[in-house]
């Protein structure tokens, strides 16, 4: 399995440079690895009682937290998987209240949304594990910006540990 090096500033938009930086060195492949190893075992130690919990009035249960990551996760590489395949058609941004609103996350076992999390970044590892350096170099636009197919590696891992940090500080 190569290593999939940090990407450039170049190779995605400002907005996605918080994710990236959540980011520790080292390569994103056992990164990824590890933090669904680390966010599965902190799942499980929510109880089913506290899996409703929102930290404020108007923000998500820990239910659709989850759910959100899995969402996004699966967005994120089907963009990935697009511009592997030299696909140049420009992609929408999705909105994620409106999509947390309308999955029914809520209804849902905190278990179920984990295992299904699980069953998402087993299939992120294995789009991303076996890409040459020129596949992970290609780009493509997604919600008006251009990224590469690295970058999107990168920001699949920030992503979920900005939503991990959250749970942390703010709902555990």
């Amino acid at each position: 399995m190569p290593a999939i090096p940090r990407p450039a500033p170049d190779e995605y938009a400002p907005y996605y440079r918080g994710y990236i930086d959540e980011v520790p060195p080292g390569d994103v492949l056992p990164i990824l690895e590890r933090q669904m190893a680390e966010t599965q075992e902190l799942l499980r130690s929510v109880p089913a009682s506290r899996a409703m919990h929102r930290y404020a009035p108007g923000k998500w249960s820990i239910k659709e937290a989850v759910g959100h990551v899995s969402d996004a996760e699966r967005i994120f590489t089907y963009r990935a998987l697009c511009f592997c395949r030299s696909d140049r058609t420009p992609l929408p941004g999705f909105e994620e209240n409106e999509y947390v609103a309308a999955a029914g996350f809520d209804a849902r076992s905190l278990s179920q949304l984990a295992r299904e999390l699980e069953t998402v970044r087993a299939a992120t590892l294995t789009l991303f594990q076996d890409l040459s350096d020129d596949t992970l170099l290609r780009r493509g636009t997604a919600n008006g910006k251009e990224l590469t197919v690295r970058a999107i590696a990168y920001i699949v891992a920030g992503h979920e540990r900005h939503h991990v940090r959250v749970l942390r500080e703010r709902y555990l």
